[in-house]
């Protein structure tokens, strides 16, 4: 978005937004930007917290009054916690792992957790899978697409799994994540008993526990060797600070500047799909 604060901007619009990834927002340069320690996802903050939520939003709009250039502010306050990280346990108890493909593996597990993801849509009456073009009913192609991309490392070619993707590669693979993880933790919301996990909890469990953390992983790797900054870029939207050799996922500025790209060219979310 912060590209598009600066198409707003030049028009005579004041602008202010709020980013979830500083480093993305240092190379687009927005206007305003208020920077937050949040999940990605949660640009406000917890759920269910209004006045926190009204609080980050004051700060957000407060910049319009105080930045005359562009600028990045960051928010001081940490998002309070939903829930403890050891009040919940998984539904399911995945089988130790074994020297098998991605894909296979994702497979099997997606298959035991389907159960629990459909108990949820269920509940909700609506799910938030499909950014990719795929419906709830295709998530085993989903899978395989996922893990295809982790056997055999071809980050420029879309996954043929009769799936009309929304999105061309490398972006295709961001979402194919997204897809995946919206499937896990609408399987976790099934989950017996009172307690739910916080977004640190779930992101442990799915990068330390499961077939699709080991996959995602895979595929950061082959992002690192295709080198481009596209492909840098959503490695680092597609794994959580601190899961990617001990570090951020996320490159440098001067990675991204070395491919000649200009602020436009990096919002690569306001753009079309491939198959659009």
């Amino acid at each position: 978005m912060g590209a598009l604060a600066n198409y707003i901007e030049r028009a005579g619009v004041a602008t202010t937004s709020i980013s979830l990834i500083r480093e993305q927002s240092e190379v687009v340069c927005p206007p305003r930007a208020l920077w937050v320690p949040f999940a990605l996802g949660r640009p406000l903050g917890s759920a269910d917290d209004p006045e926190f939520q009204k609080d980050v939003m004051r700060a957000a709009f407060g910049m319009l009054a105080t930045a005359s250039e562009p600028t990045i502010v960051d928010y001081p306050r940490d998002a309070p916690e939903e829930a403890e990280p050891g009040e919940w346990a998984c539904p399911v108890s995945f089988p130790v792992k074994e020297d098998e493909s991605h894909t296979a593996r994702l497979v099997a597990e997606v298959t035991r957790l389907a159960p629990w993801s459909n108990e949820t849509r269920t509940a909700r009456g609506r799910t938030l899978f499909g950014v990719t073009g795929a419906t709830p009913d295709q998530i085993e192609a989903v899978a395989r697409a996922l893990g295809t991309i982790a056997d055999h490392g071809d980050v420029t070619e879309p996954p043929d799994v009769g799936i009309g993707w929304k999105f061309s590669m490398p972006l295709l693979v961001r979402h194919l994540a997204d897809d995946m993880r919206t499937f896990y933790h609408e399987a976790i919301a099934s989950q017996p008993g009172t307690g739910a996990p916080n977004h640190d909890a779930l992101t442990d469990w799915i990068f330390g526990n499961t077939a699709l953390g080991d996959a995602l992983l895979a595929i950061a790797e082959h992002l690192t060797v295709d080198d481009r900054p596209i492909s840098l870029i959503v490695r680092g939207w597609m794994i959580p600070e601190g899961h990617f050799r001990g570090g951020s996922a996320f490159p440098a500025p001067e990675q991204i500047a070395r491919g000649g790209y200009s602020p436009e060219e990096l919002n690569f979310d306001i753009g079309p799909g491939a198959d659009e």
